[in-house]
């Protein structure tokens, strides 16, 4: 059963952390997993250790839990996200999600490299996700319901908390910072968009295409955690430019901006 593994993998964790309660979950995409080395007092507990935890395999991503304070409060953090295009099951890719609700944190801090779509915008921009689009059949949440976590229908017309995208406004604002406001579009990956699918994602509304992040959002909408999303803009998506991309741009442009990036969520966290 999920649920049993879930609470063998959240039990393992409590154990290395004791009786902290903790507050915030950070997932850490491409090339931004070095605000994790901010993290004070911290306690690193590496993917493979965990019992049932899934292991990520994308470069610029370490595979461990860093957990601390981080502006005073107590976080842990991913440096690493599971990916559908990795080869693993979106239950999978949410996995880690599932097991911070068991730990009792209730607000979910998701970040991403992304290309961008708006072409008002430059690469190094950072977006608030406001809402996404996912086209995809595949979702976590198929299958038999997982009661202990949540209702087999609910809401998603809030997938990103009002609340927490209010205070990253304002956290953006205390370090004057340009943070933009769009939506995002998942595509399965691992190849990059072509020309005519970021015209389709343009069309569609979306602000910027990537292949993460959805899952996790729609499994904290089912288990009633609080949810915020922020995008780095490390690319113009594909077609916008008479330019190839590659992998390599997305670290680059993330290294780029991990300052402001990290300055933001770390403001974030304080205030909310």
């Amino acid at each position: 059963m999920i649920i049993d593994n879930l609470k063998d993998s959240a039990a393992y964790i409590k154990k290395k952390l004791g009786d902290v309660k903790y507050e915030y979950a950070l997932v850490l995409g491409s090339g931004l997993g070095d605000l994790a080395d901010e993290i004070e007092d911290a306690v690193i507990i590496d993917y493979h250790a965990i019992p049932h935890f899934p292991v990520s395999t994308v470069p610029g991503h370490k595979g461990r839990l860093v957990a601390g304070k981080l502006e005073g409060k107590y976080v842990i953090a991913m440096q690493g996200r599971f990916h559908f295009y990795e080869g693993w099951s979106m239950n999978e890719v949410v996995y880690p999600i599932r097991v911070f609700k068991l730990l009792g944190i209730e607000k979910l801090i998701l970040t991403n490299a992304a290309g961008c779509v708006n072409k008002e915008w430059k690469p190094g921009s950072l977006m608030l996700i406001t809402d996404h689009i996912k086209l995809m059949a595949e979702c976590p949440n198929l299958g038999p319901n997982i009661d202990e976590l949540g209702p087999r229908f609910f809401d998603m017309s809030e997938a990103y908390s009002k609340e927490g995208r209010a205070k990253a406004l304002e956290a953006a604002e205390h370090i004057a910072l340009d943070l933009k406001q769009g939506v995002y579009m998942m595509f399965a990956g691992p190849n990059f968009e072509t020309p005519a699918e970021v015209r389709f994602a343009r069309i569609a509304g979306a602000d910027a295409v990537g292949m993460s992040t959805v899952p996790e959002a729609i499994a904290a909408s089912h288990m009633g955690m609080k949810c915020i999303g922020i995008s780095c803009m490390t690319n113009m998506a594909a077609g916008i430019l008479d330019q190839k991309l590659n992998h390599e741009e997305v670290l680059e442009t993330g290294e780029r901006v991990k300052k402001s990036f990290q300055a933001l969520v770390r403001e974030t966290v304080r205030i909310w």
